[in-house]
């Protein structure tokens, strides 16, 4: 005996911001999901009936966020780092091993418990797909573990054993490391492979290694690249094909070029220069030079401990020159191109019915009324949460 499936119209949206660029935004709009699938968008006079009806009472409707750039995976805290940063101190990226102590001495079942709770943040506040990334255990045993607990909560999961060196470590025989033993053991369980080019971290011959080896693994290529000054990062990224160059703060000229005439995203993480007290990344420069930018929150504990999209949207907005719409996209389209999927980030027919309603009229409001809690209801898969 075969069923058949509930369909649910949503109608009295004000507007409707579905994310594909054939057709942005529709105004007095409405939308049909129909197995956890959007099976119709359009203006509201013209919508399908359905088995069961949802009133927007003219609420905005927008993709559930995409963020895919995140470190969820740690134990510890690291309030008194902030604390220097903001009486002063500047940011260097040496506080990595200070978590990783932290992630190394606590259980499996702390680890799990943790980032669960900021997963469930995080889908509170209407991001419906994340990114998680290993790279607070850096031994083969803890970045396995890490990994291993990011596959209970997402599909979208990166090793990033080369995130630092780990204290008392040859940087030569650390990169050899990941490269093979820690990489065999970590990639059964991650999607992606992710490197720190950076002063301090990997250098661009040492990132090449890691990036080649992960893409032999089956593993596609992400880079954390040119944060604190440039370099290679975004040159090598854009030269091995990388999904994503992450960070993107210090760009030259001809980084800027790469990555306009690349399939590689410019994923920009505007909570780690707002809790760094760092120069922005410029925004405006990347869009005006046609280069695909995406947002995304960077949530980890030293850097930017943040698990909010809409805070995210709202400084891209005011410090990086984005207009709210170039936000919104960045926020849901752009993080769909920097994790290659199709299925979410937008909300054309066959997408995922991932969704968010939220208590204001237009989606400006995410930047025009920043800090407040404008998520009204948020659908994963076409299930309310």
């Amino acid at each position: 005996m075969t069923t058949t499936a509930t369909t649910t119209l949503i109608d009295g949206i004000g507007l409707l911001y579905t994310g594909d660029p054939e057709r942005e935004e529709i105004s007095d709009a409405a939308l049909v999901i129909e197995d956890g699938l959007i099976a119709w968008s359009g203006p509201a006079a013209e919508a399908p009936a359905a088995d069961e009806r949802m009133d927007a009472a003219g609420r905005a409707v927008i993709p559930g966020f995409v963020d895919s750039h995140s470190h969820l995976i740690f134990a510890g805290d690291r309030t008194a780092e902030f604390q220097a940063r903001m009486s002063g101190e500047p940011y260097t990226g040496g506080g990595i091993r200070t978590t990783v102590a932290a992630t190394r001495a606590a259980g499996e079942a702390e680890l799990a418990t943790h980032a669960f709770s900021l997963v469930r943040e995080m889908r509170a506040q209407g991001t419906t797909t994340v990114e998680i990334k290993s790279g607070y255990g850096l031994s083969v045993e803890h970045e396995r573990r890490s990994l291993e607990i990011a596959t209970t909560l997402t599909d979208e999961t990166t090793f990033l054993g080369a995130h630092v060196v780990p204290a008392g470590m040859d940087a030569d025989a650390y990169v050899r490391l990941v490269s093979g033993e820690m990489l065999e053991a970590c990639a059964p369980y991650a999607r992606w492979v992710d490197v720190f080019c950076e002063e301090g971290a990997f250098d661009g011959d040492q990132t090449r290694e890691i990036l080649t080896a992960g893409q032999k693994a089956g593993l596609g290529l992400r880079v954390h690249a040119n944060q604190l000054t440039e370099g290679p990062g975004v040159r090598i990224a854009c030269e091995l094909g990388a999904a994503s160059a992450d960070h993107c703060t210090h760009l030259s000229a001809a980084d800027v070029d790469a990555l306009a005439s690349s399939g590689t995203v410019a994923t920009l993480l505007p909570g780690a220069e707002f809790s760094t007290r760092s120069p922005y990344p410029d925004a405006r420069r990347l869009l005006d030079a046609g280069v695909s930018v995406a947002l995304a929150t960077d949530c980890n504990p030293g850097s930017s401990f943040t698990s909010s999209m809409a805070f995210c949207v709202a400084l891209a907005v005011r410090e990086m020159r984005m207009t709210p719409l170039e936000a919104i996209r960045a926020a849901t389209y752009g993080g769909a191109r920097a994790l290659r999927r199709t299925d979410v980030g937008w909300l054309r027919r066959g997408a995922r019915a991932d969704l968010v309603i939220l208590d204001a009229p237009s989606y400006v409001h995410l930047a025009y009324r920043p800090g407040v809690p404008l998520v009204h209801q948020v659908f994963l898969g076409g299930l309310l949460l």
